[in-house]
C-alpha cells in the first residue's frame, strides 16, 4: 500500500506524452483503432488523451464547459495582470508538470512567498519561523519518524484527525493555533476534518533536506508564466483540438461489449473504453447503466471537497511592497498572498483566499462587504488601503456546479478505505483525477491519475 504521496516510478508515469505527427494524419481515423472517450477536459482529461499514440487509438474528449482547463481558473484582471481563481501552485517536486512545462517551451517563474502573521492583534515580521523552539524540534521529529512508519502505522494514523494528532504530540496555545491556521490554508478546511496521515505526509512528501532545516516547504514554490491555462492550451495543441468537444454534458453511460455514452445535447458515442475524470459531485449526476456498484455509491456520497473562496482586489500600487509578500491572518479573510509576482507594471493584486465556513460566509456577501472586512484586517499594517483599490472579483469553489469545492479533502479513516474503491475500473469505465492522485489536490496530480488510468488501457 503506498503513502498518501508517494510517486508511482513507473515508465508511463515518467516518460513524455505523445507527440501528434500531424494535424491531417491525427484527424485521420485507422480502421481498427481501439475507441476511447475521455470525460472532461481539465488537467487529467487531457492529459490522458495525449498519452494514447493515434496510429493506434481514436480518442475523443467530451467537456461539458465552453473551455478546456477544469478547475483550472486563469483570469486577466485590467491592467492585463494574469490571477489564478482556481488551481494555482506548481511545486519543485512535481517533476511531471515541470517536465511538461519544459517540453512545451512554457517558462516558470519563482513564486515562493514570505510570509508575515497578524494574530491575536499582533503582527510579525516574516522569519525563519513563526512557532516556537520546542514545537519545531518536536515537528522536525515526527517527520522524521514518519520516514519509517510502516503501511500498519500508516493506516492507524489515517483514523485520527491532524489537530488530535498534533495534541496529543503536544502542540498547544499560540503553536496548536497557528498550525490550524497555516495548515487549513493547505487543506481548504479546519484540521479537525484533515486525516493526520493525508497531513503528516503531505508534509513529509513536499518538505526537501534543506526545507526541513529551514522550516520551508516547496508547495507554493513557482508559477506558469501567462498563468496556468498555458498548459491546458499546450496539451489541446498536443492532442489535437478537433478532438475535444466543448458543450457536450454527458448524462448516460451503457456498457455493454462496447460503451456508450449519451450527451445533453443528443449525441451518443460509442467506443471501447471510458476515462472518466470528473470530480465525485459531477460523476454522480451521470445515469449508469448497470448502476454503479453500492461501494462506489457509498464512497462517492462520502469524500468531501473543500470550500475555498477567492477573493481578488486590485490595487493602483503595491503597498505592500515585498514582491513575495503573503500574510496569514486569525480574521475573517484569512491568508492574503500577492498574486501577481513578477508581472509588470505598479498596479497589483492581493488575493483574500479563505476556507471552510469562513469562505461559506464571505461567498453571501457584497464586494462592499467583503472588503470592509479586508479593510479592517490589513488597517493595523497598511493603514487605510481602500483609496488604493481599483477592482474586485471574488470565486466560491463550494458553489461549483461540478465540484463543489476546490479539491477533495480526506477526513479521517478515508484515504486507506475509500480511495481504491473510488479508483477502481467498472467494466469498461477507468476513473482518474486529482482526488485519485497520491499527489492529490494538485495539478501535478491530476495530470499523474489521468496519464496512469490512460496507461491501464495501453
Amino acid at each position: 500500500m503506498t503513502t498518501r504521496r508517494s510517486f508511482l516510478r513507473q515508465g508511463l508515469l515518467a516518460a513524455g506524452g505523445v507527440l501528434i505527427p500531424s494535424s491531417s494524419f491525427a484527424n485521420f481515423i485507422l480502421s481498427g483503432n481501439k475507441k476511447v472517450i475521455v470525460i472532461g477536459a481539465g488537467f487529467s482529461g487531457l492529459a490522458a488523451a495525449c498519452k494514447f499514440d493515434p496510429r493506434k487509438f481514436d480518442v475523443t474528449v467530451l467537456e461539458r464547459q465552453n473551455s478546456i482547463g477544469g478547475r483550472v481558473f486563469s483570469h486577466t484582471m485590467k491592467n492585463d495582470l494574469i490571477i489564478e481563481l482556481g488551481a494555482e501552485w506548481v511545486g519543485n517536486s512535481h517533476q511531471r508538470i515541470l517536465t511538461l512545462c519544459d517540453e512545451m517551451k512554457l517558462k516558470l517563474d519563482t513564486n515562493q512567498m514570505d510570509t508575515h502573521i497578524l494574530y491575536n492583534g499582533i503582527y510579525s515580521p516574516p522569519k525563519k519561523s513563526h512557532f516556537s523552539k520546542e514545537w519545531d524540534a518536536k515537528f522536525d521529529q515526527l517527520l522524521e519518524d514518519y520516514r519509517n512508519f510502516s503501511d500498519e502505522d500508516k493506516e492507524l494514523l489515517d483514523k485520527m484527525d491532524w489537530w488530535r494528532y498534533l495534541v496529543n504530540n503536544g502542540c498547544k496555545g499560540r503553536d496548536l493555533d497557528l498550525r490550524e491556521l497555516f495548515d487549513s490554508t493547505d487543506f481548504g478546511e479546519s484540521i479537525r476534518q484533515v486525516s493526520a496521515n493525508s497531513a503528516l505526509s503531505e508534509y513529509f512528501e513536499n518538505i526537501t533536506e534543506e526545507g526541513r532545516k529551514n522550516h520551508t516547504n516547496n508547495q507554493m514554490d513557482q508559477k506558469i508564466v501567462g498563468g496556468n491555462r498555458r498548459l491546458a492550451d499546450k496539451l489541446s495543441e498536443r492532442l489535437g483540438g478537433k478532438r475535444i468537444l466543448l458543450n457536450h454534458t454527458v448524462t448516460r453511460i451503457e456498457q455493454g461489449d462496447k460503451v456508450k455514452v449519451f450527451c445533453a445535447n443528443g449525441k451518443v458515442f460509442e467506443a471501447d473504453k471510458v476515462i472518466c475524470t470528473l470530480p465525485t459531485f459531477a460523476l454522480k449526476k451521470i445515469d449508469w447503466k448497470p448502476g454503479l456498484p453500492e461501494n462506489k455509491i457509498e464512497a462517492l456520497n462520502e469524500l468531501q471537497y473543500c470550500r475555498i473562496n477567492k477573493h481578488a482586489m486590485l490595487f493602483d500600487k503595491r503597498f505592500w511592497k515585498a514582491e513575495n509578500f503573503d500574510m496569514v491572518t486569525d480574521q475573517l479573510p484569512h491568508y492574503f498572498y500577492h498574486a501577481t509576482q513578477k508581472q509588470p507594471g505598479t498596479s497589483g493584486v492581493l488575493i483574500s483566499y479563505s476556507i471552510g465556513d469562513k469562505a461559506a460566509v464571505i461567498a453571501n456577501q457584497s464586494h462592499e462587504v467583503n472588503f470592509k472586512s479586508i479593510q479592517e484586517t490589513l488597517r493595523p499594517v497598511f493603514g487605510d488601503v481602500k483609496p488604493n483599490l481599483l477592482q474586485q472579483e471574488n470565486y466560491y469553489w463550494g458553489n461549483d456546479d461540478r465540484s463543489k469545492g476546490a479539491y477533495a479533502l480526506y477526513g479521517p479513516g478515508q484515504w486507506f478505505r475509500i480511495k481504491p474503491i473510488l479508483k477502481e475500473p467498472f467494466l469498461h469505465t477507468h476513473f482518474a483525477g486529482e482526488h485519485l492522485a497520491d499527489w492529490q489536490g494538485f495539478m501535478e496530480g491530476a495530470i499523474m491519475s489521468g496519464e496512469e488510468a490512460a496507461g491501464e488501457i495501453i
